[in-house]
Protein backbone atom coordinates (compact mmCIF):
# COMPACT_ATOMS: atom_id res chain seq x y z
CA UNK A 1 0.00 0.00 0.00
CA UNK A 2 2.95 1.82 0.56
CA UNK A 3 4.04 1.42 -2.57
CA UNK A 4 0.74 2.45 -4.06
CA UNK A 5 0.21 6.05 -2.40
CA UNK A 6 3.68 6.66 -3.18
CA UNK A 7 3.77 6.09 -6.81
CA UNK A 8 -0.09 8.06 -6.79
CA UNK A 9 1.46 10.79 -5.29
CA UNK A 10 4.62 11.27 -7.78
CA UNK A 11 2.24 11.11 -10.38
CA UNK A 12 -0.11 13.73 -9.15
CA UNK A 13 2.88 15.78 -8.66
CA UNK A 14 3.86 15.30 -12.29
CA UNK A 15 0.36 15.81 -13.67
CA UNK A 16 0.14 18.65 -12.01
CA UNK A 17 3.40 20.28 -13.55
CA UNK A 18 2.05 18.98 -17.03
CA UNK A 19 -1.87 20.44 -16.78
CA UNK A 20 -0.77 23.59 -15.31
CA UNK A 21 -4.05 23.57 -13.15
CA UNK A 22 -5.03 27.00 -12.21
CA UNK A 23 -7.19 25.75 -9.15
CA UNK A 24 -3.97 23.03 -7.79
CA UNK A 25 -0.94 24.75 -9.20
CA UNK A 26 1.91 22.23 -9.31
CA UNK A 27 3.79 22.99 -6.75
CA UNK A 28 0.73 22.94 -3.71
CA UNK A 29 0.02 19.47 -5.41
CA UNK A 30 3.75 18.77 -4.46
CA UNK A 31 4.26 20.19 -1.49
CA UNK A 32 0.78 18.69 -0.10
CA UNK A 33 1.92 15.35 -1.83
CA UNK A 34 4.79 15.45 0.73
CA UNK A 35 3.00 16.33 3.52
CA UNK A 36 0.38 12.84 2.50
CA UNK A 37 3.65 11.42 2.79
CA UNK A 38 4.81 11.98 6.03
CA UNK A 39 1.29 12.06 7.51
CA UNK A 40 0.63 8.31 6.39
CA UNK A 41 3.81 7.50 7.47
CA UNK A 42 4.91 5.87 3.85
CA UNK A 43 8.17 8.50 4.57
CA UNK A 44 9.38 9.50 7.85
CA UNK A 45 10.33 12.71 9.20
CA UNK A 46 13.79 12.59 9.41
CA UNK A 47 14.28 10.72 6.06
CA UNK A 48 12.41 13.70 4.60
CA UNK A 49 14.38 16.32 6.42
CA UNK A 50 17.57 14.45 4.81
CA UNK A 51 16.37 14.80 1.57
CA UNK A 52 15.54 19.00 2.40
CA UNK A 53 19.33 19.33 3.98
CA UNK A 54 20.87 17.97 1.07
CA UNK A 55 18.41 19.76 -2.10
CA UNK A 56 18.64 23.33 0.28
CA UNK A 57 22.32 24.30 -1.35
CA UNK A 58 21.34 23.94 -5.24
CA UNK A 59 18.04 25.27 -4.84
CA UNK A 60 19.35 28.22 -3.46
CA UNK A 61 22.15 27.91 -6.15
CA UNK A 62 19.12 27.96 -8.47
CA UNK A 63 17.44 30.99 -7.07
CA UNK A 64 20.34 33.14 -7.19
CA UNK A 65 21.08 31.91 -10.44
CA UNK A 66 17.55 32.82 -11.65
CA UNK A 67 18.11 36.65 -10.04
CA UNK A 68 21.54 36.70 -11.70
CA UNK A 69 19.59 36.67 -14.88
CA UNK A 70 16.60 38.39 -14.11
CA UNK A 71 19.14 41.14 -14.02
CA UNK A 72 20.67 40.64 -16.98
CA UNK A 73 17.19 41.10 -18.24
CA UNK A 74 17.06 44.64 -16.43
CA UNK A 75 20.51 45.55 -17.40
CA UNK A 76 18.72 45.23 -20.75
CA UNK A 77 21.57 41.97 -21.82
CA UNK A 78 18.57 39.90 -23.87
CA UNK A 79 17.15 42.89 -25.83
CA UNK A 80 21.35 43.58 -27.12
CA UNK A 81 21.13 40.36 -27.77
CA UNK A 82 18.07 40.38 -30.02
CA UNK A 83 19.31 42.93 -31.86
CA UNK A 84 22.47 41.58 -32.38
CA UNK A 85 20.74 38.83 -34.05
CA UNK A 86 18.54 41.01 -36.27
CA UNK A 87 21.71 42.85 -37.18
CA UNK A 88 23.75 39.81 -37.65
CA UNK A 89 21.18 37.86 -39.68
CA UNK A 90 21.18 40.62 -42.14
CA UNK A 91 17.46 39.82 -43.97
CA UNK A 92 18.39 35.88 -44.02
CA UNK A 93 16.45 33.53 -42.08
CA UNK A 94 19.56 30.76 -42.08
CA UNK A 95 22.19 33.40 -40.79
CA UNK A 96 19.50 34.33 -38.34
CA UNK A 97 19.13 30.62 -37.08
CA UNK A 98 22.83 30.11 -37.06
CA UNK A 99 22.68 33.79 -34.67
CA UNK A 100 19.82 32.47 -32.38
CA UNK A 101 22.34 29.05 -32.34
CA UNK A 102 25.28 31.01 -31.17
CA UNK A 103 23.13 32.96 -28.66
CA UNK A 104 20.89 30.21 -26.91
CA UNK A 105 23.69 28.03 -26.67
CA UNK A 106 25.80 30.86 -24.53
CA UNK A 107 22.75 31.75 -22.24
CA UNK A 108 21.83 28.19 -21.85
CA UNK A 109 25.46 27.27 -20.91
CA UNK A 110 26.30 30.65 -18.68
CA UNK A 111 22.72 31.78 -17.42
CA UNK A 112 20.94 28.36 -17.12
CA UNK A 113 18.35 27.00 -19.40
CA UNK A 114 15.69 28.79 -17.61
CA UNK A 115 17.06 31.99 -19.40
CA UNK A 116 17.39 30.98 -22.83
CA UNK A 117 13.09 29.60 -22.31
CA UNK A 118 11.41 32.54 -20.29
CA UNK A 119 13.41 35.14 -20.99
CA UNK A 120 15.35 34.65 -25.15
CA UNK A 121 12.48 32.89 -26.54
CA UNK A 122 10.16 36.27 -26.51
CA UNK A 123 13.07 38.10 -27.74
CA UNK A 124 13.51 35.56 -30.96
CA UNK A 125 9.93 35.97 -31.48
CA UNK A 126 10.44 39.66 -31.47
CA UNK A 127 13.85 39.22 -33.94
CA UNK A 128 11.78 37.27 -36.16
CA UNK A 129 8.72 39.19 -36.81
CA UNK A 130 11.11 41.94 -37.69
CA UNK A 131 12.65 40.76 -39.90
CA UNK A 132 9.40 39.07 -41.16
CA UNK A 133 10.80 35.66 -41.16
CA UNK A 134 9.09 32.36 -39.88
CA UNK A 135 9.98 32.07 -35.99
CA UNK A 136 9.25 28.24 -36.19
CA UNK A 137 12.49 27.15 -36.95
CA UNK A 138 14.30 29.86 -34.29
CA UNK A 139 11.40 29.10 -31.63
CA UNK A 140 12.49 25.37 -32.01
CA UNK A 141 15.92 26.11 -31.54
CA UNK A 142 15.53 27.57 -28.46
CA UNK A 143 13.57 24.63 -27.02
CA UNK A 144 16.43 21.90 -28.03
CA UNK A 145 18.93 24.30 -27.31
CA UNK A 146 17.52 24.94 -24.00
CA UNK A 147 18.17 21.05 -23.08
CA UNK A 148 20.89 20.18 -25.23
CA UNK A 149 23.02 22.75 -24.77
CA UNK A 150 23.00 22.44 -20.94
CA UNK A 151 25.41 20.14 -20.53
CA UNK A 152 28.37 22.28 -21.13
CA UNK A 153 28.77 23.75 -17.13
CA UNK A 154 27.15 22.68 -13.28
CA UNK A 155 25.26 26.24 -13.73
CA UNK A 156 23.38 24.93 -17.07
CA UNK A 157 21.09 23.11 -15.26
CA UNK A 158 19.19 22.12 -12.00
CA UNK A 159 19.93 18.49 -13.34
CA UNK A 160 23.65 19.55 -13.27
CA UNK A 161 23.49 21.16 -9.92
CA UNK A 162 21.84 17.90 -8.67
CA UNK A 163 25.12 15.77 -10.23
CA UNK A 164 28.07 18.09 -9.54
CA UNK A 165 28.58 17.06 -6.20
CA UNK A 166 27.76 13.64 -6.77
CA UNK A 167 30.81 13.67 -9.29
CA UNK A 168 33.29 14.28 -7.03
CA UNK A 169 35.05 16.69 -9.57
CA UNK A 170 35.38 20.78 -9.43
CA UNK A 171 33.77 23.29 -11.55
CA UNK A 172 36.54 22.99 -14.28
CA UNK A 173 36.99 19.26 -14.60
CA UNK A 174 33.34 18.74 -14.79
CA UNK A 175 33.47 21.48 -17.89
CA UNK A 176 36.57 20.10 -19.58
CA UNK A 177 35.38 16.80 -19.47
CA UNK A 178 31.42 17.76 -20.86
CA UNK A 179 33.35 20.15 -23.47
CA UNK A 180 33.58 17.80 -26.20
CA UNK A 181 29.51 16.03 -25.17
CA UNK A 182 28.33 19.98 -25.84
CA UNK A 183 30.15 20.39 -29.01
CA UNK A 184 28.51 17.62 -30.15
CA UNK A 185 25.30 17.82 -29.15
CA UNK A 186 25.43 21.27 -30.85
CA UNK A 187 26.95 20.04 -33.76
CA UNK A 188 23.80 17.27 -34.31
CA UNK A 189 21.08 19.61 -33.61
CA UNK A 190 22.52 21.99 -36.37
CA UNK A 191 22.93 19.98 -38.67
CA UNK A 192 19.40 18.20 -38.31
CA UNK A 193 17.30 21.51 -37.63
CA UNK A 194 19.03 23.22 -40.58
CA UNK A 195 17.54 20.77 -42.61
CA UNK A 196 13.78 19.71 -41.32
CA UNK A 197 13.52 23.78 -41.55
CA UNK A 198 15.31 24.45 -44.94
CA UNK A 199 11.97 25.34 -46.88
CA UNK A 200 11.50 28.35 -44.03
CA UNK A 201 14.99 29.20 -44.07
CA UNK A 202 14.32 29.71 -47.73
CA UNK A 203 12.56 32.39 -47.25
CA UNK A 204 13.57 35.91 -47.77
CA UNK A 205 13.43 38.65 -44.55
CA UNK A 206 13.71 42.10 -44.20
CA UNK A 207 17.04 43.56 -43.12
CA UNK A 208 17.24 46.30 -40.56
CA UNK A 209 19.37 49.29 -40.31
CA UNK A 210 21.68 49.84 -37.38
CA UNK A 211 24.09 47.91 -36.31
CA UNK A 212 22.44 47.62 -32.73
CA UNK A 213 19.54 49.59 -33.77
CA UNK A 214 19.92 51.53 -31.11
CA UNK A 215 20.48 49.34 -27.86
CA UNK A 216 23.58 49.90 -25.61
CA UNK A 217 26.12 47.21 -25.07
CA UNK A 218 25.22 46.64 -21.32
CA UNK A 219 28.93 45.99 -20.48
CA UNK A 220 28.49 46.39 -16.95
CA UNK A 221 25.90 43.13 -16.67
CA UNK A 222 28.37 41.56 -19.12
CA UNK A 223 31.51 41.95 -17.01
CA UNK A 224 29.34 40.74 -13.57
CA UNK A 225 28.73 37.37 -15.52
CA UNK A 226 32.09 37.35 -16.48
CA UNK A 227 33.38 37.53 -13.01
CA UNK A 228 30.47 35.35 -11.72
CA UNK A 229 31.88 32.84 -14.18
CA UNK A 230 35.69 33.28 -12.89
CA UNK A 231 34.24 33.14 -9.16
CA UNK A 232 32.35 29.51 -9.90
CA UNK A 233 35.89 28.38 -11.33
CA UNK A 234 38.13 29.98 -8.66
CA UNK A 235 35.66 29.20 -5.41
CA UNK A 236 35.55 24.79 -6.47
CA UNK A 237 39.19 24.56 -5.63
CA UNK A 238 38.89 26.05 -1.97
CA UNK A 239 35.82 24.60 -1.06
CA UNK A 240 33.44 28.02 -1.43
CA UNK A 241 29.98 27.01 -2.19
CA UNK A 242 28.93 28.15 -5.54
CA UNK A 243 25.77 29.90 -4.31
CA UNK A 244 27.58 32.48 -2.33
CA UNK A 245 29.76 33.43 -5.67
CA UNK A 246 26.13 33.65 -7.87
CA UNK A 247 24.40 35.05 -4.79
CA UNK A 248 27.58 38.07 -4.94
CA UNK A 249 26.76 38.33 -8.85
CA UNK A 250 23.04 38.58 -8.54
CA UNK A 251 23.29 41.39 -5.54
CA UNK A 252 25.58 43.28 -7.49
CA UNK A 253 23.47 44.00 -10.26
CA UNK A 254 20.44 44.23 -7.77
CA UNK A 255 22.32 47.13 -5.94
CA UNK A 256 22.92 48.61 -9.44
CA UNK A 257 19.19 48.67 -10.62
CA UNK A 258 17.46 48.96 -7.17
CA UNK A 259 14.47 46.37 -7.99
CA UNK A 260 11.50 45.93 -5.26
CA UNK A 261 12.13 43.72 -3.07
CA UNK A 262 9.05 41.43 -3.62
CA UNK A 263 11.03 41.74 -7.70
CA UNK A 264 12.94 40.25 -6.60
CA UNK A 265 11.55 37.84 -4.45
CA UNK A 266 9.27 37.06 -7.72
CA UNK A 267 12.60 36.51 -9.93
CA UNK A 268 13.55 33.88 -7.58
CA UNK A 269 10.39 32.33 -8.76
CA UNK A 270 9.83 30.68 -5.00
CA UNK A 271 6.56 28.76 -6.10
CA UNK A 272 9.37 26.74 -8.46
CA UNK A 273 11.55 25.89 -5.34
CA UNK A 274 8.97 24.84 -3.53
CA UNK A 275 7.79 22.65 -6.14
CA UNK A 276 11.36 20.93 -6.37
CA UNK A 277 11.92 20.64 -2.63
CA UNK A 278 8.27 19.27 -2.73
CA UNK A 279 8.77 17.19 -5.68
CA UNK A 280 12.07 15.82 -4.11
CA UNK A 281 10.24 14.43 -1.04
CA UNK A 282 7.93 12.86 -3.15
CA UNK A 283 10.20 11.14 -5.29
CA UNK A 284 12.19 9.63 -2.09
CA UNK A 285 9.25 8.30 -0.63
CA UNK A 286 8.45 6.77 -4.35
CA UNK A 287 12.27 5.28 -4.61
CA UNK A 288 12.31 3.70 -0.89
CA UNK A 289 9.18 2.25 -1.97
CA UNK A 290 10.63 0.36 -5.27
CA UNK A 291 10.93 2.55 -7.84
CA UNK A 292 14.91 3.29 -7.54
CA UNK A 293 14.98 -0.67 -7.05
CA UNK A 294 13.35 -1.30 -10.08
CA UNK A 295 15.14 1.72 -12.35
CA UNK A 296 18.37 0.45 -10.89
CA UNK A 297 17.92 -2.79 -12.17
CA UNK A 298 17.85 -1.48 -15.83
CA UNK A 299 21.30 0.69 -15.34
CA UNK A 300 24.62 -1.25 -16.31
CA UNK A 301 27.50 -0.90 -13.91
CA UNK A 302 31.03 0.35 -15.08
CA UNK A 303 32.56 2.99 -17.55
CA UNK A 304 33.21 1.19 -20.42
CA UNK A 305 31.92 2.26 -23.57
CA UNK A 306 28.52 0.16 -24.19
CA UNK A 307 28.27 0.89 -20.36
CA UNK A 308 27.89 4.74 -20.17
CA UNK A 309 25.36 4.35 -23.55
CA UNK A 310 23.28 2.08 -21.60
CA UNK A 311 22.93 4.50 -18.82
CA UNK A 312 22.20 7.38 -21.46
CA UNK A 313 19.80 5.80 -22.82
CA UNK A 314 18.17 4.44 -19.67
CA UNK A 315 17.88 7.91 -17.75
CA UNK A 316 16.82 9.40 -21.28
CA UNK A 317 13.85 6.92 -21.22
CA UNK A 318 13.00 8.07 -17.97
CA UNK A 319 13.09 11.17 -18.42
CA UNK A 320 10.28 10.94 -20.75
CA UNK A 321 8.16 8.54 -18.46
CA UNK A 322 8.51 10.66 -15.72
CA UNK A 323 10.70 14.59 -16.45
CA UNK A 324 13.84 14.92 -16.32
CA UNK A 325 14.31 15.92 -12.54
CA UNK A 326 12.36 13.09 -10.72
CA UNK A 327 14.22 10.93 -13.10
CA UNK A 328 17.88 12.69 -11.74
CA UNK A 329 16.75 12.41 -8.33
CA UNK A 330 15.77 8.41 -8.54
CA UNK A 331 18.72 7.54 -10.72
CA UNK A 332 21.88 9.90 -9.19
CA UNK A 333 22.30 7.72 -5.90
CA UNK A 334 21.97 4.53 -8.03
CA UNK A 335 24.62 5.56 -10.55
CA UNK A 336 26.76 7.87 -7.87
CA UNK A 337 29.10 4.92 -6.61
CA UNK A 338 30.49 4.23 -9.94
CA UNK A 339 32.62 7.60 -10.32
CA UNK A 340 32.34 10.47 -12.51
CA UNK A 341 31.61 8.63 -15.56
CA UNK A 342 28.02 7.34 -15.19
CA UNK A 343 27.14 10.24 -13.41
CA UNK A 344 27.85 12.23 -16.45
CA UNK A 345 26.32 9.69 -18.73
CA UNK A 346 22.79 9.78 -16.81
CA UNK A 347 23.47 13.85 -17.65
CA UNK A 348 23.94 13.07 -21.35
CA UNK A 349 20.39 10.73 -20.99
CA UNK A 350 18.24 13.99 -18.93
CA UNK A 351 19.59 16.53 -20.64
CA UNK A 352 19.38 15.65 -24.01
CA UNK A 353 16.48 13.13 -24.38
CA UNK A 354 14.03 15.68 -23.21
CA UNK A 355 13.80 16.91 -26.41
CA UNK A 356 11.42 13.92 -27.33
CA UNK A 357 8.13 14.89 -25.67
CA UNK A 358 6.97 17.55 -23.89
CA UNK A 359 6.45 16.02 -20.68
CA UNK A 360 10.66 15.51 -20.91
CA UNK A 361 11.95 18.75 -19.09
CA UNK A 362 9.80 21.62 -16.85
CA UNK A 363 11.57 24.26 -19.26
CA UNK A 364 10.08 21.81 -22.22
CA UNK A 365 6.75 22.41 -20.52
CA UNK A 366 7.16 26.28 -19.66
CA UNK A 367 8.24 26.90 -23.50
CA UNK A 368 5.38 25.63 -24.90
CA UNK A 369 2.95 27.41 -22.69
CA UNK A 370 5.30 30.79 -24.15
CA UNK A 371 4.93 29.67 -27.59
CA UNK A 372 0.77 29.74 -27.06
CA UNK A 373 1.25 33.06 -25.54
CA UNK A 374 2.78 34.06 -28.61
CA UNK A 375 -0.29 33.03 -30.45
CA UNK A 376 1.19 30.25 -32.33
CA UNK A 377 0.62 26.38 -31.99
CA UNK A 378 3.18 23.70 -31.38
CA UNK A 379 2.56 20.23 -32.87
CA UNK A 380 2.95 17.47 -30.60
CA UNK A 381 3.57 15.28 -33.87
CA UNK A 382 6.25 17.63 -35.29
CA UNK A 383 8.04 17.55 -31.76
CA UNK A 384 8.23 13.86 -31.32
CA UNK A 385 9.47 13.11 -35.09
CA UNK A 386 12.21 15.68 -34.79
CA UNK A 387 13.07 14.55 -31.57
CA UNK A 388 13.37 11.22 -32.81
CA UNK A 389 15.88 12.84 -35.52
CA UNK A 390 18.20 14.41 -32.90
CA UNK A 391 17.78 12.98 -29.71
CA UNK A 392 19.47 8.92 -30.93
CA UNK A 393 22.04 10.44 -32.75
CA UNK A 394 23.08 12.86 -30.05
CA UNK A 395 23.29 10.13 -27.17
CA UNK A 396 25.34 8.22 -29.10
CA UNK A 397 28.07 10.50 -29.71
CA UNK A 398 27.82 12.82 -27.13
CA UNK A 399 27.82 9.86 -24.62
CA UNK A 400 30.99 8.63 -26.98
CA UNK A 401 32.37 11.76 -26.81
CA UNK A 402 32.30 11.58 -22.84
CA UNK A 403 33.95 8.38 -23.06
CA UNK A 404 36.53 9.64 -25.40
CA UNK A 405 36.81 12.80 -22.73
CA UNK A 406 37.74 10.80 -19.56
CA UNK A 407 40.48 9.24 -21.22
CA UNK A 408 42.02 12.15 -22.38
CA UNK A 409 41.00 14.66 -19.50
Amino acid sequence: MSEVVALAVLAASLLAAIAHWRLAPDWVVAAAGAGLLLALGVLSSASAGSTLKELAPTVGFLAALLVLADGCRRAGMFDALGALMASGARGRPGRLLAMVFLVAAGATAVLSLDATVVLLTPIVFATAARLRANPRPHVYACSHLANSASLLLPVSNLTNLLAFRAAGVSFTRFSALMVLPWLAALAVEWLVLRSWFAGDLRQSGTRPGGKLDGVDVPWFALGVVALTLAGFVASSPIGIAPVWVAAAGALVLALRHRPRPQELVRAAEPTFLVFVLGLGIVVHGASQHGLASAVGSLLPHGSSLLALLGVAAVSAVVANLLNNLPATLIILPVVAVGGPGPVLAMLVGVNVGPNLTYVGSLATLLWRRIVHAHDEQTDMGEFTRLGLRTVPPILVVSTAALWLALRVV
